[in-house]
């Protein structure tokens, strides 16, 4: 079997990218960009009609599974090429499978969008192209979500667990973070919210990601 990962570590990529190294799972990376028209060829979109990146394709004996959104690529590979023992960033309860479809499925529609408007407003983009009143906009709504992203960690260190899912860093950890990460910029907001702060980082430590953060 051949797993085929199409995109570059700077970019929503990172998420399957990322847990594919988490679980030691051998992937061949076919350097795609977002810009300069690469996802807009034929050949990327007869995979993908969207034009986005990532695309996973996965050779398998009963023929190939294409999957796009990077959820949904990060996902596929914790729950078909993880093993479900407990150890690995594979869900190992039905729990877990659930923590992971929901706080994935719930940053996309809560978070992505305000925190990628504060990474390219406070940083990314060049500073004469920057709006800070979108970022600022941005930042005021970020304070609900967080808020209950902040409770949910203070609920699970209670019960002696330190990550999303359980007291392990799983595939829920690696999809969130993707996205948490892009608040950073705004530094004051976040340390509003003590233990995102301190999961997000744990998180951002690790050697997967910075491997996962530096394809090209």
């Amino acid at each position: 079997m051949t797993l085929k990962i199409y995109g570059i570590g700077a970019s929503r990529a990172q998420r399957p990218l990322w847990t594919a190294l988490e679980l030691g799972v051998p992937f061949e990376l076919i350097s795609t960009p977002y810009a300069g028209g690469a996802t807009r060829t034929p050949e990327f979109l007869a995979i993908n009609p969207n034009g986005h990146i990532p695309v996973l394709i996965d050779e398998r004996p009963e023929g190939a599974v294409t999957v796009w959104e990077s959820m949904a690529c990060a996902l596929y590979i914790a729950r078909v090429h993880g093993k479900a023992d407990g150890q690995t960033i594979a869900p190992a309860t039905p729990r877990e499978e659930a923590e992971a479809l929901r706080w994935s499925f719930w940053t996309v529609s809560e978070l992505e969008a305000d925190a990628l408007t504060v990474l390219m407003h406070r940083m990314a983009m060049p500073e004469d192209q920057r709006k800070p009143e979108l970022a600022d906009k941005a930042e005021s709504r970020l304070k609900v979500p967080l808020a209950v992203l902040e409770a949910h960690l203070q609920a699970q260190h209670a019960k002696g667990e330190a990550y999303l899912a359980a007291n392990r860093f799983t595939v829920a950890d690696v999809c969130v973070a993707c996205v948490a990460s892009w608040v950073r910029p705004a530094a004051a907001l976040l340390a509003q919210y003590p233990s995102v702060s301190a999961w997000l980082k744990l998180c951002l430590d690790r050697t997967a990601q910075a491997q996962a953060r530096g394809l090209k």
